[in-house]
């Protein structure tokens, strides 16, 4: 091969190899150099998922991670020194959220979601902002067995075919919201336990908790502010939460993968609030006085400077 040709294709393949090395660190600034360029930032948002976000009547978005993508919103204003930036709050459905989120459609998807490995090879996330989890949640009326076999303190023995326990809960039907991290627990205990009861996936929180009143489920699984949130103020004693929690979840704001340098950004706004304790004061207006344990959730995740 001549030398002429051999220096050519050496020439090319190194320029492939420094383009290669530099795209991520063209992707970091992708996000904030779009909000730079457009003076806008673009908020996911579910429009149905109090206490966590909702669309009020005057069409306003509100709920406590609304609340959240807000003061996200005066970081980016004082670090890239845009007063007059403007808000885009963007109703997203639970299907197209993370694709959203991937495709830039949306800067954050303020809704907070659990945060799982399968969702974060697809999103990133901020700091915890939520600690979640799975609870069983009953009509009031409901048989004191029923609410035995759900309880905080159960039996240390398995619930294996055949016990009080499984004949309990292998006639009830199971309310769960459909493609969730629950639905996805659930399925795995019960066929670990051999318990037959009937699954009913749903699509939201609000039909999970109507079919519950309605008598066509027993128990609604789920998180235990969405389960609150999707009850009329006027009947929520018609249910009970029950105390046990099933799964332990941290619920986290989802952010574009490898943009590292708008999801730092994210992170400066939310530590803030958790290192000044504002976030306390945000916590109670949309989940009632933090106790001791969600106290220790946000200090375990204040980062140090």
């Amino acid at each position: 091969m001549p030398i002429k040709r051999i220096t050519t294709t050496f020439l090319a393949m190194t320029v492939l190899v420094l383009v290669s090395l530099a795209a991520p660190a063209i992707a970091t600034a992708t996000t904030l150099e779009r909000i730079k360029e457009s003076g806008r930032i673009r908020f996911g948002y579910f429009a149905e998922a109090q206490p966590f976000t909702s669309k009020a009547a005057d069409g306003t978005v509100e709920g406590y991670g609304a609340v959240l993508c807000q003061r996200i919103a005066e970081q980016v204003k004082g670090e890239l020194s845009l007063p007059d930036l403007k808000l885009d709050w963007v109703p997203v459905t639970k299907t197209d959220a993370l694709p959203d989120i991937e495709q830039g459609s949306v800067d954050v998807l303020c809704t907070p979601l659990s945060v799982t490995l399968t969702r974060r090879q697809r999103v990133s996330y901020s700091l915890p902002v939520f600690p979640g989890g799975a609870r069983a949640v009953v009509r009031a009326d409901a048989p004191l067995a029923l609410r035995q076999a759900l309880s905080d303190t159960p039996s240390t023995k398995p619930v294996w075919r055949g016990s009080p326990a499984a004949k309990t809960l292998g006639e009830t039907s199971v309310a769960v919201v459909a493609g969730g991290t629950t639905e996805a627990w659930l399925g795995g205990r019960i066929a670990s336990f051999h318990i037959g009861a009937n699954v009913v996936p749903v699509p939201d929180y609000k039909t999970g908790v109507q079919q519950l009143r309605d008598g066509k489920v027993q128990i609604f699984f789920g998180d235990r502010a969405a389960a609150l949130g999707a009850m009329d103020p006027s009947t929520r004693n018609d249910f009970t939460v029950l105390d046990r929690l099933f799964t332990r979840e941290q619920y986290a704001l989802a952010v574009p993968r490898g943009d590292e340098d708008f999801r730092l950004l994210v992170d400066r706004a939310l530590n803030a609030l958790f290192a000044s304790g504002d976030i306390e004061s945000l916590y109670a207006k949309s989940f009632g006085a933090p106790d001791d344990g969600i106290r220790a959730f946000f200090k375990w995740n204040t980062l140090i400077q």
